[in-house]
């Protein structure tokens, strides 16, 4: 089993919000093709990181979702597309393999 972490962006690089319905559009996605997703969406969690001698900071949600295989080609077009979408230079997609209790 296989737990795939999204670190979603609640806005662009602005600082504009992004749309609801953008947002809710990928979850939609998610659920549908893996059978549900988890949103910790109530507290958004803040990431910082240097860039050319400077802080970014990005407020976002990890959208979780689990599956049996990680089918590597589908989440690169997959976060590669989310990147184009929500005007990201980088999207953070992680896969941790779980052991079911």
């Amino acid at each position: 089993m296989v737990l795939i972490q999204i670190l979603l962006p609640v806005h662009d690089n602005d600082r504009k919000l992004f749309d609801a319905g953008t947002l809710a559009a990928i979850h939609a996605e998610l659920a549908e093709r893996f059978g549900g997703l988890t949103a910790y969406s109530r507290a958004p969690a803040q990431g910082t990181w240097a860039v050319a001698g400077t802080h970014a900071l990005d407020d976002i949600v990890i959208v979780e979702v689990m599956t049996d295989t990680l089918d590597r080609d589908w989440w690169t077009a997959f976060r590669a597309r989310l990147e184009q979408t929500l005007r990201q230079q980088r999207i953070v997609i992680r896969a941790h393999v779980i052991e079911m209790i």
